[in-house]
């Protein structure tokens, strides 16, 4: 009898716990009626608390740049240049730090909080620029800070910002960020060649593979850039990196992209997240801009397939069994998000961003630690002792991704608060 007491106790002070936590999130769950209003709240106040973690623990005092790991060893962060010389790493390498200018851009989109605006501008805009390289032609963002040393430049690095500078001049119509997005784009040419006819290569130093995670979110870029501009160069170069990146990389088996095609014609077969979540995106942007349905069909079949391959069964610690997304590095799982939402809001099968909004509740209640930041386990089973900056930037812009999809409706009429919480 006791014990049947403390089970009911504890599940009360669980519920009760529960709701009051999403009030003070300015959620209203007094019906399912309100659902998606509560969902697109909740999304949002957790963005924000997340990325109040970030810069707490991530921000180096009196400077915009942010530190690659928490906790910080400077002991321990080396940046090896050469085989035999090595200096401190103070400074996150531009992919993670380019991972909060998606963030804040995403929550930016959902808000439009002018608080937002200005944190872009003063803290993350400021502190990317002090990556940009114009000692080497053409100018583009080097993959550390300048100001240390010369570092490599990667292609997919510098796609990733002209992506966001891209969505930031949709959102401001400021033309300064849409020459950046132009400039980035000349860039991104110069790293093509005949090898394999067409298709850029990784890195502009080190020219050993074509990889997708180069062409497929360019063929996004450029659409993008179409879309910003007209100028219909920009689509016919998009669609021409589509196809090349299927001929060459799709696994025709299942609809997934392997890793890259190697200088020799052997191809990596690994297979990634956002390697397929972009090209989803690409092939969901294309239907939107011709409404020939073959994309629409390219898109839902690596959507059904990135479903399959990229979550997990998982049974909870009180035996309910749910779809999960895989351990591994979450960034990856943003950037296959973005297709996921582009592919909704065309096609309004919630199916997808609702799993992924289930993963995202189970992380918050379960894979936190105490200084708010997340490791690479959605299950929380898994503790890092470091936390990376970007997998807190993927994880601020999914929140914000799924607040910018809402209607999403994950908390359904059969499931109970219990459901969620346990």
């Amino acid at each position: 009898m006791i014990v049947m007491r403390t089970n009911f106790f504890l599940r009360l002070f669980l519920v009760f716990n529960f709701i009051i936590g999403v009030s003070l999130a300015g959620c209203n769950v007094e019906n399912n009626e309100k659902n998606s209003g509560m969902e697109k709240n909740v999304c949002l106040e957790r963005a924000r608390i997340l990325l109040d973690s970030l810069y707490q623990n991530y921000s180096i005092p009196n400077s915009c740049l942010l530190r690659e790991t928490f906790p910080f060893d400077k002991a321990s962060e080396k940046i090896l240049f050469d085989k035999r010389n090595s200096i401190p790493k103070d400074y996150s390498y531009l992919w993670p730090y380019s991972g909060t200018f998606s963030a804040v851009n995403a929550l930016y989109e959902a808000t439009r909080d002018k608080k937002l605006y200005r944190l872009l501008k003063e803290k993350v805009l400021s502190g990317l620029e002090e990556y940009y390289d114009i000692k080497r032609e053409p100018h583009a963002y080097a993959s550390y800070v300048t100001f240390v040393h010369q570092s490599d430049r990667y292609y997919d690095d510098n796609i990733w910002i002209g992506i966001e500078f891209t969505n930031l001049y949709m959102l401001t119509r400021d033309k300064e960020y849409l020459g950046k997005a132009k400039m980035i784009w000349s860039f991104i040419l110069s790293g093509m060649d005949d090898t394999f006819d067409g298709g850029i290569y990784w890195c502009e130093q080190k020219k050993f593979s074509k990889n997708t995670c180069t062409n497929a979110p360019a063929s996004v870029l450029a659409f993008k850039l179409f879309e910003a501009t007209q100028d219909s160069t920009y689509f016919y170069q998009g669609k021409e990196m589509y196809s090349w990146t299927k001929e060459h990389l799709q696994d025709k088996t299942d609809y997934l992209y392997f890793d890259r095609i190697n200088i020799d014609g052997s191809v990596g077969p690994a297979k990634h997240a956002y390697n397929s979540g972009q090209m989803m995106q690409s092939a969901a942007i294309q239907y939107k801009l011709t409404k020939d349905t073959v994309y629409l069909i390219d898109a839902q079949k690596i959507a059904k397939s990135c479903y399959d391959y990229f979550f997990r069964d998982y049974v909870t610690a009180s035996g309910k069994q749910i779809r999960l997304l895989k351990k591994g590095d979450v960034w990856f799982s943003a950037v296959m998000l973005r297709g996921f939402a582009e592919l909704y809001s065309l096609d309004k099968n919630d199916m997808y961003v609702t799993e992924f909004a289930k993963s995202l509740d189970y992380a918050w209640l379960h894979a936190r630690d105490e200084y708010g930041l997340f490791g690479v386990d959605y299950s929380g089973e898994c503790c890092d002792p470091k936390k990376w900056l970007l997998t807190q930037a993927a994880m601020v812009e999914m929140y914000a991704r799924l607040a910018i999809s809402v209607s999403y409706t994950h908390l359904r009429a059969h499931e109970t608060v219990l459901d969620l919480v346990c």
